[in-house]
């Protein structure tokens, strides 16, 4: 996804990073959504390159701490650990919305499941409505000029091109949707 706005590493970075991640998530043996989601941001730190790697572990790490020691997770359990990801997120990188990143994906996809939360929403309800928030911001990217990471150097090369990390955001909400279905 990153061929023509950055080094074009991104897609086989996430592809290891996640079959190891998968590996990790099918030997565990916890209860502990919290240390299941805190290894699997280890994972991805130690097998993703680029800025991927810390970014995205960085997002798996602080959703593990804000549920550590959690064996369930209802709608305001996931908004909790998915803000805490994003103002992780934010504090380490300095990227906010609009600035083509995960961020652009991510923080929509917190507002709605704070929004769900607040109106007790049904699980499978509030993660569809996260997962089309973040898609819809996901495929807002292409209409932004990269100011963070990478791609920033490209500038008016990025306009037209999907962010890859707002993109894997979209694809993780989607995924959690369907599981909870």
């Amino acid at each position: 996804m990153d061929a023509e706005c950055g080094d074009g590493d991104f897609g086989t970075s996430m592809f290891v990073a996640f079959t190891n991640l998968q590996k990790i998530t099918q030997a565990n043996q916890t209860n502990d959504v919290g240390k299941l989601l805190t290894d699997a941001g280890q994972a991805i730190l130690a097998t993703a390159g680029g800025a991927a790697g810390p970014i995205f572990g960085t997002l798996f790490t602080a959703a593990g701490k804000a549920v550590k020691g959690k064996n369930e997770l209802g709608v305001s359990d996931l908004a909790g650990m998915f803000e805490a990801a994003l103002l992780k997120i934010e504090a380490r990188g300095g990227a906010r919305v609009g600035d083509k990143t995960l961020i652009d994906a991510l923080e929509p996809a917190v507002l709605s499941l704070k929004k769900s939360s607040a109106d007790n929403t049904p699980l499978p309800s509030a993660l569809r409505n996260a997962a089309n928030a973040a898609r819809t911001a996901s495929e807002g990217t292409k209409d932004l000029v990269a100011r963070q990471g990478k791609a920033r150097y490209l500038a008016e090369q990025t306009l037209g091109h999907l962010d890859p990390g707002a993109y894997v955001t979209a694809l993780l909400f989607e995924h959690l949707y369907a599981e909870a279905k």
